[in-house]
């Protein structure tokens, strides 16, 4: 399930199963071969690297991971894109922020699109780390959307309990919801995967949008049934994260 030449398959079928419009990306580090086989099927995309990905320090890599958006061009037009590195307390850190600003062709409405993935692991200083760069992501957001609605999704590493879920659903300046809906619509995982510290079984990824925007439906996670044994990866689920998607 983890061999690249098997996986790359199966993570592209997972991608495209549900003909979506808008497609937003983790830990990309094959970026190449996405852009490829998604620009063979009408997608254009966009990507930007972390600043000090780990994957530059592994035998035989295949360059920085980062985070990607890719879009129907048929059904978007891209007026522009930007990055950003996220701070914490005034200091840049390894993590970013991409966004796209689209144009529905059809009917000529505007639309920010934006993809992060926070910092990891647990514990108190790094749920404050993850809040603040939650912070610097609505701030930097209302400098580059202006003010056209905003759907932005990733890994936040942080379950609804954390500062940070009330930091992107709490603001004034950018109002934003969840697409799920909460804790409770979501299920009680994103993410099950069995590590050396245990089994993790999390809800650590998101789908929020502006309130002028509304979610039509979502698509459940899987039951533990389906999720099997071995948990996250495996053959039929090629990511130890879990799809999100919304129809919105």
């Amino acid at each position: 399930a983890l061999d690249w030449s098997c996986r790359r398959w199966r993570l592209l079928e997972e991608i495209i199963r549900y003909d979506p419009d808008i497609i937003c990306l983790q830990e990309v580090d094959h970026f190449k071969l996405l852009q490829r086989a998604l620009g063979s099927i009408g997608y254009g995309g966009r990507f930007v690297p972390k600043p000090d990905s780990p994957c530059l320090y592994l035998e035989d890599n295949n360059g920085p991971d980062g985070c990607a958006i890719f879009y129907k061009t048929s059904q978007f037009h891209l007026d522009s894109s930007a990055s950003h590195i996220l701070s914490v307390w005034g200091v840049e850190s390894n993590q970013v922020v991409l966004s796209l600003l689209l144009t529905h062709r059809k009917t000529g409405k505007e639309l920010c699109v934006a993809t992060t993935h926070l910092k990891a692991r647990t514990g108190d200083l790094l749920t404050s780390m993850r809040n603040e760069q939650g912070k610097d992501i609505l701030d930097w957001l209302q400098t580059t959307r202006e003010s056209r609605p905003v759907i932005i999704s990733g890994d936040f590493n942080a379950d609804p309990c954390e500062p940070v879920y009330s930091t992107m659903t709490g603001s004034r300046e950018t109002p934003l919801m969840s697409a799920y809906g909460g804790q409770g619509r979501q299920g009680e995982y994103t993410t099950w995967k069995i590590r050396e510290t245990g089994e993790q079984k999390k809800i650590l990824d998101y789908i929020f949008h502006s309130p002028q925007l509304q979610t039509v439906s979502t698509l459940d996670m899987p039951t533990e049934q389906q999720v099997g044994e071995d948990r996250l990866p495996s053959l039929q689920f090629a990511s130890d994260h879990l799809n999100l998607v919304a129809d919105i």
